[in-house]
């Protein structure tokens, strides 16, 4: 049996490997879409995903539960996987196509706050007040990012960008809430969305027309690489770095650090422009963040 400190030990190494590949698929993402629509890019990546969920699930000999949890209630596990990864990803990637990386990535790092708000709608949670003001920071570090720091101007490069990467953290949140009471094996979950939502982008990918010979050996390495690390095994070990934390606080900073490693790749690998507003709203985010997470009762 594992000591307590040997088993916070692994709890911090999966869960900095989690963070840490989290940090790259930014990158991933931008390098993707040169060569693939986010429809084709959805598809793929989302095949990969399930095929390594189930070699996961298989290794782990969880594999016979997937069709008695998937039975137990059809039609919640559907509405699910339509909403991630199918809409989810599909509004998310179209985001990263139309917004700088830069930009896209740290306007989807608002989704904890709008989950804030969205479980005290639909779950009846109590909003503190140091959530009304994490939220007031993290929405106002959102309009720094999205208006390169020109707040009084409100223009955007990309209206419709923008609209699609805050219309992406709802549906993350909401994700979450219809998630909340669910007491089956989250891995499996999470194979039965790919499972039940290949269906749907394999038609919107045959709809839309796909030349598999265009995409070169490096656009297939990157959408792999994205449906391993974004949606696949990074998962499994952020899970099993919460499975084996008893201070699950500790863990969860420790994805304050992916933004500004993944700012750092955009910048060195893609060559993208980091504004200083940038910098600065992506503070506010995190900032939020943190106060939603420091412990003043219920305050």
């Amino acid at each position: 049996m594992a000591s307590p400190t040997n088993t916070e030990r692994k709890a911090i190494i999966y869960g900095l490997t989690a963070v840490l590949l989290w940090s790259t698929v930014a990158t991933a993402f931008k390098l993707t879409l040169q060569q693939l629509s986010p429809i084709q890019m959805l598809f793929i990546a989302s095949l990969v995903s399930t095929c390594t969920l189930i070699i996961i699930c298989a290794c782990n000999r969880t594999l016979p539960q997937i069709t008695s949890t998937f039975l137990s209630n059809p039609s919640y596990f559907l509405l699910l996987g339509l909403i991630n990864p199918l809409g989810y990803y599909l509004i998310l990637f179209k985001a990263y196509d139309l917004l700088p990386a830069s930009q896209a990535q740290p306007l989807n790092y608002s989704w904890a706050i709008t989950l804030t708000l969205m479980a005290a709608l639909f779950l009846g949670h109590k909003i503190r007040k140091k959530d009304w003001v994490a939220c007031g920071l993290g929405y106002l570090g959102v309009l720094i990012i999205a208006t390169k720091g020109d707040l009084f101007s409100l223009q955007f490069d990309s209206p419709l960008g923008v609209g699609l990467a805050l219309l992406s953290t709802l549906l993350w949140a909401g994700y979450w809430i219809l998630n909340a009471r669910n007491k089956a094996n989250p891995i499996i979950v999470v194979l039965l969305g790919f499972v039940v939502s290949l269906p749907f982008s394999g038609a919107l990918v045959w709809y839309e027309g796909f030349e598999w010979q265009e995409v070169t050996g490096r656009g297939w390495l990157a959408v792999i690489y994205v449906g391993l690390f974004e949606m696949g095994i990074t998962f499994v070990a952020w899970l099993t770095a919460l499975k084996n934390t008893k201070n699950t606080s500790r863990i969860s900073n420790l994805i304050f650090l992916s933004p500004f490693i993944s700012l750092m790749l955009l910048a060195k690998i893609i060559g993208e422009t980091i504004y200083i507003s940038t910098i600065i709203g992506l503070i506010f985010i995190l900032l939020g963040l943190a106060i939603q997470q420091i412990k003043l009762g219920d305050k």
